[in-house]
């Protein structure tokens, strides 16, 4: 079973059931199917073979699907990048996974064909909006459906075969691709399915990236397992929102905190918002006076789960229809299990704080190219998130905290080293700290800190422009402070805990 047979399945219980709806655009099951087998013909026709990895940048618009599933049945794997990174950073991915081809919109064409070339790579880039002829290998056009299926049996993935690499990055500050097989990612799906009861009447609302994992199995994998509608929405436009609920019949929503925090701000529309019936929140700690402020208003409860992108990523979940513990993050969907591990890796009683661990069908393979960092995560089956936590007598799982230095501005992970890198590659700049401070809409803001070189001057002004031509903006510090030197440990390591105490 791949994913490629997920869709099929669905495809052939209901073929004109709309997969996708996108403004007026409608993109029905069989559509689906077919335009992925078209984009994966074109591509193995450009030399992509089996196991080759293909970056695709895309926002929630139709072509996402088709781009995803179409470079499966390429044989392919996917890279989903943020279509919000700078050249800088593409160029790293670029590199690092050895791309075969491009997916893209032709908004982000001039910036990938610049990243491509900067390197000096080869490679076939695809504009899957663009009419046939104006780019470079554009010619698929809007992917019109075919009328057969083109026949790709040799390219036809394994159950084991890695079906995405999602980068995720760490504290070195450099990206890693964490390798989901179609089984780690069918197992998620699966699991979370007998948690949620999903069925094909249901319409879900996309506006959550479907290029970060919590989008990606939550709001196009689970949706299109079952045979449900996915309302896209490229950004966050509360009242565009409200709008697509009520007009669109949506039934599910999953968002992050900030999202929940500015609905329960807004007025509640006039507009018949009856058909929704469930909320996944994820990404940071839901705050339970946001929680019960939104479903004063909404009347529509909100589930909190928790996961990281190495685990596909749901490892827990409240249950819908069970119980419920406002503040938890809920126990272990089916098939996984969990365990807090104290600092000789000792599991812990319930009650005792310690490092959250996982295992389960859904972990990760490793990260590419990354033996030691994998070495160190996964150690004898179990992913060690680096996250603190402790479970309830009942198994129900409350963070206490994160890795230390991770940000996370409105349920996008920022890791500080990633920044100061940045930061620090600026010839005035000696040294750099980012830490987080608490924001009323995005949840956490970086802010950065740094001390110059002798003879040195620059301004935080300019030194915030330097990090924006150089940074998706969400990884951007909101200010910047210039300091004469950094509280340090005995081994001169810059002792950020000192540095939030005083902020």
């Amino acid at each position: 079973m791949t994913l490629l047979d997920m869709l099929a399945q669905s495809a052939g219980r209901t073929p004109d059931r709309p997969a996708f709806v996108f403004r007026e655009r409608r993109l029905s099951y069989g559509e689906l199917r077919r335009c992925a087998f078209v984009l994966g013909d074109r591509l193995r026709a450009l030399g992509v073979n089996r196991g080759d990895r293909i970056v695709m940048m895309l926002p929630n618009v139709p072509e996402f699907g088709v781009g995803y599933f179409g470079i499966l049945a390429a044989g392919g794997t996917v890279v989903p990048l943020n279509p919000l990174l700078k050249a800088e950073e593409v160029r790293y991915v670029l590199e690092d996974s050895g791309a075969a081809a491009i997916l893209c919109l032709q908004a982000s064409y001039a910036l990938l064909q610049g990243a491509r070339n900067d390197l000096g790579l080869r490679i076939p880039i695809l504009v899957l909006d663009a009419e046939p002829g104006t780019s470079e290998t554009a010619a698929l056009g809007t992917l019109p459906p075919s009328k057969q299926i083109p026949d790709l049996a040799l390219a036809r993935p394994e159950a084991d075969d890695v079906a995405a690499c999602l980068y995720t990055s760490g504290t070195t500050g450099h990206p890693k691709g964490a390798l989901l097989t179609h089984r780690n990612l069918l197992a998620n799906v699966q699991s979370f399915h007998k948690v949620l009861d999903v069925n094909a009447g249901d319409v879900f609302l996309a506006v959550l990236p479907l290029f970060h994992a919590y989008g990606g199995t939550v709001l196009l994998l689970e949706p299109l397992s079952a045979g449900a509608t996915i309302v896209l929405e490229p950004r966050f436009v509360p009242d565009q929102i409200l709008r697509a609920i009520a007009l669109q019949g949506v039934t599910f929503f999953a968002g992050v905190p900030s999202m929940y925090a500015v609905l329960a701000l807004l007025p509640r529309p006039a507009a018949d918002l009856s058909a929704w019936r469930l909320c996944i929140s994820g990404g940071a700690p839901l705050p339970p006076p946001v929680l019960e402020a939104f479903e004063a208003k909404y009347g529509v409860p909100i589930y909190e789960g928790y996961g990281p992108t190495e685990c596909a990523p749901v490892l827990t979940v409240n249950r819908p229809g069970g119980i419920r513990k406002v503040g938890s993050v809920g126990p272990a969907i089916p098939d996984v299990e969990l365990r807090i591990l104290d600092e000789q890796g000792k599991p812990l009683p319930p009650g005792e704080v310690g490092e959250i661990v996982a295992r389960g069908p859904n972990v990760m393979q490793g990260y590419l190219n990354r033996p030691e960092e994998t070495a160190e995560v996964l150690q004898d089956g179990w992913y060690h998130t680096g996250d603190l936590g402790r479970m309830d007598p009942e198994g129900y799982c409350y963070i206490v905290d994160r890795k230390k230095d991770l940000i996370l501005v409105g349920g996008l992970n920022v890791y500080p080293r990633e920044v100061e890198l940045v930061l620090e590659s600026h010839p005035a700049v000696a040294e750099a700290a980012v830490i987080g401070v608490p924001d009323p809409v995005r949840g956490e803001v970086p802010k950065g800190l740094v001390t110059l070189k002798d003879g040195q001057l620059v301004g935080p002004r300019e030194l915030l422009q330097w990090s924006r031509q150089r940074l998706a903006n969400y990884k951007v510090p909101r200010t910047i402070t210039i300091v004469p030197e950094f509280p340090k440990t005995a081994t001169g390591k810059i002792l950020k805990t000192a540095l939030r105490t005083t902020d």
